[in-house]
């Protein structure tokens, strides 16, 4: 472990994405293949699943530290990060062992076999022999995280900076359900029968931030509806169905309601587009699909009151062959062609294309967004491949204003990472007659100088700690930006918002001028 411990710190140490490159390609050169292949795990998401909770973790690391809790949980607050706070206070080890970053792995995953007494024994054993340049890595692992400023793309260049292969061939490769324990390296770098369940990398889009007319002539555009759905990937290979999430789960088994597609799509169709629940004619607001996300078995009341519907746009593969460098405009003829061939009575139709003549029109049809249940509208070069990643240019999502509210902000707790000695984390109230109601939390929309300025004032004005959160004062207001907003029995203000985000700092308002809970049910029975 003690080169993928070594790469590890390179990583953080620097903001260059050249640099970041060069590290991870000379560890693909150098590591051995098992731990090339954790290594690309653990930096494409497959983490092992967390061995030890958070709270014993934080019992035993302060026990073998030798200080009390409430100096455990000060310094926590200063790092913002439990494995590198566990690092800094445990003592100089006894002896040391030297493991691979494959039997690093081996050790925490066999903890989950193990009583509380012998996990703890044998957690404890191991800081103790370790050395200290490894025990952060040991301790990410234990805690199920890795967010390193290394994405996927970036990960993947290097892979072929390393191997000499082409970065698309790779990140086909790196899709689809496969186990880093039992993967050799060579499936990676080697031709082999592929996996007829794999999807392809899904293309993603770039948020438009200006008018539209700067894309140039409305003809070389497809608008369609933005869906706020799953989106998902279609296969159908050798008879089978799979259904993939942009995410990378499969979950075929989750949405029954597609199990006749089979007999109805050819051999070989791969089908890009949005799960969606369905009252028929069109989806219905995400809340009704989310009744179903997470459960491994759907009940018939949930098939009854949350249909799945897959809204497809666009076409990757037809008869097995791979379409992805047709231009769009060919890809979505021979799209609606395919499913014109289909019964009605399938869950499954082409996402509309919404018509416009000019910018201004499609700007008219844009605000109507809401009325078809979308966030916004997708902007698609006629011409444009399907590519793989957020490429800039040819796909761009062209979202509605979010709704707002102005808030009161009453509590704060420390951010993670780079701002782990800044209060970034906040939960803001609305009004309801004199009291305050909690109903949301942000961490996101800020600039730095303002964080470090609420950071300096909630320090000041802290009156009562809850671990790492602190309660302050009712002072300052915010606008809190949110996409949309549902009905919840979790929350006691009875609402939930989707994507919450402080859109400014409200200076220019006192907390009694903040917005009421009766505002926020307004919000919700015109939006909900």
């Amino acid at each position: 472990m003690k080169s993928f411990s070594a790469l590890f710190s390179a990583i953080d140490a620097t903001t260059s994405t050249t640099a970041k490159i060069a590290h991870l390609a000379a560890y693909f050169q150098s590591a051995p293949e098992p731990d090339r292949v954790w290594c690309i795990a653990l930096f494409s998401g497959r983490r092992p699943k967390r061995a030890v909770t958070t709270t014993k973790l934080t019992e035993w690391a302060t026990e073998a530290a030798g200080i009390a809790p409430w100096l455990f949980e000060e310094s926590y607050a200063v790092t913002g990060d439990l494995a590198e706070t566990i690092a800094l206070l445990l003592p100089p080890p006894e002896g040391t062992i030297h493991l691979t970053l494959t039997e690093a792995i081996k050790e925490v995953q066999s903890l989950h076999a193990e009583e509380d007494a012998q996990r703890k024994a044998r957690v404890l054993a191991l800081w103790a022999t370790l050395p200290e340049d490894q025990r952060l890595v040991f301790n990410k692992l234990l805690t199920g995280g890795f967010r390193l400023g290394v994405s996927r793309k970036l990960m993947t260049r290097a892979l072929a900076q390393a191997t000499g292969l082409d970065e698309a061939t790779l990140a086909h490769r790196l899709m689809g359900a496969w186990e880093p324990a039992s993967t050799p390296w060579d499936a990676f770098t080697e031709e082999a029968s592929e996996d007829v369940s794999r999807p392809y990398p899904f293309a993603l889009a770039h948020g438009l931030e200006g008018a539209p007319e700067s894309l140039g002539a409305p003809e070389e555009w497809q608008a369609e509806w933005k869906w706020d759905g799953i989106r998902g990937q279609i296969i159908v290979r050798n008879g089978a169905l799979h259904i993939w999430s942009r995410g990378e789960e499969l979950m075929t088994d989750r949405f029954p309601e597609f199990a006749p597609l089979p007999d109805f799509l050819p051999n070989g169709t791969v089908l890009d587009g949005e799960i969606v629940a369905w009252d028929g004619s069109k989806p219905l607001p995400f809340a009704a699909l989310q009744t179903r996300i997470g459960r491994k078995s759907v009940t018939k009341k949930a098939l009854s009151e949350a249909p799945a519907h897959f809204l497809a746009y666009d076409l990757l593969e037809t008869g097995g062959t791979d379409l992805r460098s047709a231009p769009l405009s060919r890809r979505r003829a021979k799209l609606d062609r395919l499913l014109a061939t289909l019964p009605s009575t399938l869950p499954i139709s082409p996402s509309p294309l919404v018509p416009f003549t000019s910018w201004e029109s499609l700007a008219e049809a844009r605000a109507k967004a809401r009325e078809a249940q979308a966030e916004g509208l997708m902007l698609k070069r006629r011409e444009s491949p399907y590519f793989i990643g957020r490429k800039k240019g040819d796909w761009w999502k062209w979202k509605l204003d979010p709704l707002t509210i102005d808030a009161v902000m009453i509590y704060a707790q420390a951010g993670h990472g780079r701002r782990a000695n800044l209060f970034t984390d906040f939960t803001f109230a609305v009004r309801d007659g004199n009291s305050l109601v909690p109903f949301t939390k942000a961490y996101s929309g800020l600039t730095d100088a303002e964080f470090r300025e609420i950071t300096q004032w909630v320090r000041k004005n802290t009156l009562e700690r809850f671990g790492p959160v602190r309660s302050v004062p009712a002072h300052h207001v915010f606008e809190i930006a949110f996409e949309g907003i549902q009905r919840s029995t979790r929350h006691k203000s009875g609402v939930a918002l989707r994507f919450p985000r402080m859109l400014r700092w409200r200076h220019d308002k006192t907390p009694d001028q903040a917005d009421t809970l009766a505002h926020l049910h307004e919000l919700l029975a015109q939006y909900g």
